[in-house]
């Protein structure tokens, strides 16, 4: 398992749309092949800025299987209107578990 991190910086004024159209697009990831979860969260110091936490069994999962797929063309129909810039994404490995 494996998880992206997505750090994404939105629109001024954009940030309800954007957590609207994340809600949105949940199903988009349950149903996506390998996909085991995805949470968002925002700064709080800088609040038009997110990360978007998505478990996935492989790397090719995502970068293969979703973005490959008609539902990440609905995720980016969904979201991508609100990004003031590209997402920043990142795939890691937990290799510690404090507890």
């Amino acid at each position: 398992m494996l998880m992206e991190i997505a750090q994404i910086d939105v629109k001024p004024g954009m940030e309800a749309d954007f957590e609207a159209g994340v809600k949105n697009a949940a199903p988009l990831f349950k149903r996506a092949k390998g996909c085991i979860g995805m949470t968002l969260q925002r700064s709080h110091e800088k609040p038009q800025r997110y990360r978007l936490f998505v478990k996935w069994d492989t790397l090719e999962n995502h970068t293969i299987d979703f973005r490959g797929s008609p539902d990440f063309q609905e995720w980016r129909k969904l979201v991508g209107h609100c990004f003031a810039a590209p997402p920043d994404v990142e795939h890691v490995r937990e290799t510690v578990h404090g507890f």
